[in-house]
């Protein structure tokens, strides 16, 4: 992701997708009062890797207690292709402990 990004300042909840320079990697981020929440699938395409290697190193994150649960984990409603409701789990990515394990290890 580039560097020079505008600094914005986010009041309520919106969207923002980002792109990185040579067009590969694109991300829609969730921006809810200053905050960025990214769900599994986000977090599997930011770090580059299997679904199931996140919820791993999620998992062990709130096992060894480095973050509780209940702070970093919030649920949002999303609209699925096929028209359903789903609560989904989005993970407070503005926690740098939490996204240093997931980016080193991961």
């Amino acid at each position: 992701m580039s560097d020079n990004l505008p600094e914005r300042k986010v009041t309520g909840s919106e969207i923002v997708f980002y792109q990185s320079e040579d067009g590969r990697t694109k991300l829609d981020v969730r921006l809810e009062d200053q905050t960025v929440w990214l769900n599994q699938k986000q977090l599997t395409d930011l770090f580059a890797k299997a679904k199931g290697t996140i919820s791993e190193h999620i998992k062990h994150i709130f096992e060894d207690k480095e973050l509780e649960e209940d702070s970093v984990v919030r649920f949002f409603r999303t609209t699925a292709a096929d028209g359903k409701q789903y609560e989904v789990a989005h993970y407070n990515a503005s926690d740098s402990h939490g996204n240093e394990r997931l980016d080193h290890e991961a």
